[in-house]
């Protein structure tokens, strides 16, 4: 594969806290189109290379490329114009407007407009049909007009995804999207986190092993702030070091949805 295929690689990532090596040279590739899943224990590393990645964090070193170009030195609205767009692991919408108004603030934020809360209403409705549209992107028509805290928590995360897609992301970054969600709700983010890969490339961080299984085309597992193991759910599922470092548990589910 050229450089060309890859959105997204990092070489020799570190990340040091005062002698405490969170993320110990980590070199990741990303492939233009895919779902990869970054996968690992509890303090693995995984959200601190988010950080990295959208630049909450500054790197100790390594190298950032993003369509082959060095970002490693960007600030993070440098980067989220790039394509660059994160989803947190925390809901990150206004609970007290409707589901419509959301989608608009961002598509607003894309505008350049995003602090004009004095413009009228009527200046806005422009961007309706918009927000429309990607509220169907994501299966919310029909609650463009309801109030975003009466919203299921599943429901909600999908509109979380409609208003990363309002910043035309050619990357998204994916904490935790099934997080606290019962199986219903697991299986529709799933679907839609499908749905939306289809036009752009997802890196998600997921604690469920359903979800990893059952979606991603590439899977890289951090132990320690290290690439421990990389490739598809079968190859993981079945490294020796990556059952040690689950241990119990999760190993067991690990290797029971391999099958």
């Amino acid at each position: 594969m050229s450089a060309a295929d890859y959105i997204l690689e990092t070489e020799g990532l570190v990340k040091e806290f005062k002698g405490f090596v969170a993320v110990n040279d980590v070199s990741l590739k990303v492939r233009r189109g895919d779902i990869h899943a970054l996968i690992g224990p509890n303090g693995a590393g995984k959200t601190t290379c988010f950080n990295l990645l959208t630049k909450f964090l500054e790197p100790t070193r390594g190298t950032i490329r993003f369509n082959g170009q060095d970002i490693a030195g960007e600030a993070p609205a440098q980067i989220a114009r790039r394509g660059i767009v994160r989803s947190f692991q925390i809901s990150a919408v206004f609970p007290h407007l409707t589901v419509r108004e959301n989608v608009r603030i961002a598509l607003q934020r894309k505008l350049g407009t995003s602090f004009h809360f004095w413009r009228s209403e009527r200046s806005l409705a422009v961007l309706d049909a918009h927000a429309e549209e990607l509220l169907g992107e994501v299966g919310l028509d029909g609650f463009a007009d309801k109030i975003t805290v009466d919203l299921p928590y599943g429901r909600k995360r999908a509109l979380e995804i409609a208003t990363t897609l309002a910043l035309e992301p050619e990357l998204m970054l994916l904490d935790e999207p099934t997080q606290g969600m019962g199986h219903e709700d697991v299986d529709r983010v799933m679907q839609l986190i499908k749905k939306v890969a289809a036009k752009r490339s997802i890196l998600m961080v997921e604690h469920n092993m359903k979800v990893v299984a059952g979606i991603s085309d590439r899977i890289t597992v951090l132990a320690r702030g290290a690439v421990l193991a990389e490739g598809s759910y079968g190859e993981v599922a079945a490294d020796p070091l990556v059952i040690e470092a689950y241990m119990g548990t999760a190993a067991d589910e690990l290797t029971a949805t391999a099958h």
